[in-house]
Parts: C-alpha cells; sequence; structure tokens
C-alpha cells in the first residue's frame, strides 16, 4: 500500500480520538439531568446526576462511533456557536465538551438551526432512549414478569423506527427471558426472536 493510500484509509481511525461529554438539564422533566460520556472506542456510561453511583454502560457500533465522530467534526468538536437565538420555548440545556489530551472545547446551547448540530443531537437522544428502555425492560425481568412482553413491545418498535443503538446492551436480559420458562411463552419467544434479529445487525459488513 502506497503511502498516499494508507493516509486515506488510515484519517478517519487517526480523527476518531479523544472523548465526548453530553449533558442535558431540565427541570420538571424525568430524569432532570443526565450526562453520557463517550469514548473514541465507543465505550459510553450513562449518568443521571454526577454523583450516580449506579451508571449504565454500553458500547456503541463501530459505524455508530463513526456516525457520530463525523457529525462533532462537522460543527468543529464545539468550537462553533450552536445556539439559534431564536424566541423559542425551552428545551433544556445541552452542553457538549470535547476533550483531547490537552484540547478541550465546550457549548451549551437551548436550540440550534445547525442541521449537523441536529443530527449529533439525535444520535445522542437515541442514546438515552435506548437507556430507558434498558432500565424498562430491566425492572419488569426483575420485579414484574407478566409486563415483560409489553416491554419488549416497545423495545421491537423502537428498534423497528430505528432509534436504538448499542443494542448487545440487551443481551443478557434477552437470553435470561428466553431460557427461562418462568417468563409466558409469547416473550420467550419475543426475546428469542429479537436476539435474533440483533446477532443478524451484527454480523451485517460495515
Amino acid at each position: 500500500m502506497n503511502r498516499l493510500l494508507w493516509m486515506l484509509v488510515a484519517l478517519p481511525v487517526l480523527a476518531q480520538e479523544g472523548t465526548i461529554f453530553y449533558s442535558k438539564s431540565f427541570p420538571k422533566s424525568k430524569p432532570e439531568y443526565m450526562e453520557i460520556v463517550l469514548q473514541a472506542s465507543g465505550e459510553a456510561i450513562y449518568k443521571e446526576s454526577a454523583e450516580d453511583d449506579q451508571p449504565v454502560k454500553f458500547k456503541l457500533m463501530p459505524d455508530e462511533v463513526q456516525a457520530v465522530w463525523g457529525l462533532a467534526a462537522k460543527v468543529d468538536f464545539f468550537q462553533k456557536k450552536l445556539e439559534s437565538g431564536l424566541p423559542v420555548a425551552r428545551m433544556g440545556e445541552k452542553s457538549y465538551r470535547y476533550t483531547n489530551g490537552a484540547v478541550k472545547h465546550e457549548v451549551s446551547f437551548n436550540y440550534s438551526q445547525d442541521l449537523d448540530a441536529q443530527a449529533l443531537q439525535d444520535w445522542f437522544e437515541k442514546m438515552v432512549e435506548t437507556v430507558n428502555l434498558y432500565f424498562d425492560l430491566e425492572r419488569t425481568v426483575k420485579f414484574e414478569r407478566l409486563g415483560v412482553d409489553k416491554a419488549l413491545l416497545h423495545l421491537e418498535a423502537a428498534w423497528d423506527k430505528k432509534r436504538l443503538v448499542a443494542f448487545e446492551l440487551y443481551y443478557p436480559l434477552l437470553n435470561r427471558v428466553a431460557k427461562n420458562d418462568s417468563y409466558l411463552n409469547m416473550a420467550r419467544e419475543r426475546a428469542a426472536r429479537m436476539l435474533a434479529m440483533f446477532e443478524e445487525a451484527r454480523k451485517k459488513p460495515e
């Protein structure tokens, strides 16, 4: 491989470095505060307070990480102003921070008209939705077995609408349901079907 071709191949990897911190503060909403710390490796941590001692850890798929980093690059890794300044309703204070060694850029806003910022915001909203569905499924699996199939229906609907990311997060819970005859047959069958769908998606070439 010649030097120029090597540089073209390596460029996306070299650009995908550092850490992206995202938070949203929205009083009287549920939760009122949340944050996500996303590493360039795809490893992420979700918390509902800075002192949250039970964070949810998940890992984005490689194509998901590249999409997020690509959009972050388009907004100059938060060196540019994102706030629209329009007199719109309060939709929660969003903050981003990019850190890479000694480099650190941060920006906060309520509403942005920047299309790349909107697309990036949608990715983080997907992460939040993914974690919230995980919370719901975890609760029903542990404490409300008759509600498991309904929780799985919500999960399946989110998958169909392409609102789920880091779907491997669900593997332990889905396996627990699929292999345990104490759950309703329809829930076990749905869990097994979703595992098969996720596994098929995981094996697709990037």
